[in-house]
């Protein structure tokens, strides 16, 4: 990061490429260690071992929201909204941070290695923050928790049409090659508006929102919810839990890196970083990807079988077979794969039900059960989406069941 003068810094960013940051509060968030420590988290957790050019962090992603989110302001003044510079700086600060409470490898561990979700530690960081800068983040998080009376701020931040989606859509997509995920944001912020403090999207942009959603539905059956992704992402799982049942019975062989050792220790949750907010989030702060590799090179040689197993799987990405099917599978289809994977594959009796795993995924390309998109007709008019396309929206949820169990050669 470079300074061209005293009022702004410029980052060479690959998809939007020179992006500039105001000097102030802004850039001091950016420069504090909290932050700091997005660069050593992958968006995408471990996407990279389908796609291997998906190794972009939060860090990135987050620059990336904020630069959308200037341009959003811009529009949207330049069409008579009025937007004070305390309001621009608290919807800025609120983008900037809306991921600051992620954990290792984004999503996988967020109920693995910790019971609290990311939306809540991202508020208990900014509310040490708002100490550290004296309160300047009062009104960023009153956005960022949707408690601001003009709610189209928080609808920038947080909602079907969000600059979160707009630079994670574009992002992704650049950084995997997945480009039916490109979509056109620049077009789609040019159509933004305000209307009785909602935001909406000009009618001649509808299109452009209907290839967002077409887009989004893509990128997480392609993407984010590709089998082999999933097979990965439940293997680190897998690993977390085994790995924590061996640290709190003594039979863990190698020392771990003393924040994760602590985290596989203790039960935190939320409540817990509620009434021991800053100890536990300075020493969340101080966890990421990189201890969590660490402690795999451990222990793919630890004794136990199921942790080495799986631990050196992840590393030379040999893993679990998975099977998609519309209906859950049979409790008999699965109880056969255990039994052969007992006595025709030499797995222990004991823990091979650790080494299988059944759940379901959902998606859904437009939701018609929160705050819809609206679209503002040329005479005044304002419809929400699904009232004002002829595209036949999905809004249906897609169920996928999901089955993951060692190859072996079943």
């Amino acid at each position: 990061m470079s300074g061209s003068s005293s009022r702004q810094k410029i980052m060479n960013d690959p998809v939007y490429g020179f992006v500039s940051i105001p000097s102030g509060t802004l850039f001091q968030l950016i420069e504090h260690p909290y932050f700091q420590r997005l660069r050593r988290i992958k968006q995408v957790s471990l996407t990279h071992l389908v796609y291997p050019g998906a190794l972009h962090t939060r860090f990135h992603h987050a620059i990336g929201a904020l630069h959308l989110m200037k341009q959003a302001i811009e529009v949207l003044r330049s069409k008579g909204i009025s937007i004070t510079d305390e309001e621009a700086l608290g919807v800025s600060a609120a983008i900037l941070l809306h991921d600051i409470g992620h954990g290792p490898f984004s999503h996988t561990l967020e109920n693995t290695l910790i019971q609290a979700p990311h939306e809540a530690l991202s508020l208990l960081f900014m509310e040490q923050l708002n100490k550290t800068f004296e309160g300047q983040l009062e009104l960023a998080m009153d956005i960022f928790q949707d408690r601001y009376e003009r709610r189209f701020f928080h609808q920038l931040v947080s909602g079907q049409l969000d600059m979160d989606r707009m630079d994670y859509l574009n992002r992704d997509s650049y950084f995997t090659g997945v480009y039916e995920g490109v979509i056109g944001y620049d077009r789609i912020i040019q159509m933004l508006s305000v209307v009785d403090d909602q935001l909406v999207v000009e009618e001649k942009g509808i299109y452009s929102i209907e290839k967002f959603l077409m887009a989004r539905r893509l990128m997480y059956w392609q993407v984010y919810l590709h089998k082999t992704v999933l097979a990965a992402e439940q293997m680190l799982i897998m690993t977390l839990r085994r790995a924590r049942e061996l640290t709190l019975s003594g039979k863990m062989s190698r020392e771990l890196p003393s924040e994760l050792n602590f985290f596989l220790h203790e039960h935190v949750t939320l409540d817990d970083f509620m009434s021991h907010s800053r100890e536990l989030l300075d020493r969340f702060a101080r966890l990421d990807d990189y201890d969590i590799m660490s402690a795999l090179k451990l222990w793919a040689y630890e004794p136990d079988h199921t942790l080495s197993y799986l631990a050196s799987g992840l590393l030379d990405r040999k893993l679990l077979r998975v099977e998609l099917r519309a209906q859950p599978f049979d409790v008999g289809y699965i109880q056969d794969i255990r039994d052969q994977l007992v006595h025709n594959y030499g797995f222990d009796a004991a823990t091979v039900h650790q080494l299988i795993v059944t759940g379901r995924e959902t998606n859904t390309a437009y939701s018609v059960a929160k705050d819809e998109i609206n679209i503002l007709y040329k005479d005044g008019r304002v419809l929400p989406m699904s009232a004002a396309t002829d595209y036949g929206l999905d809004a249906q949820i897609t169920t996928k069941h999901y089955l993951c169990y060692p190859k072996t050669g079943l």
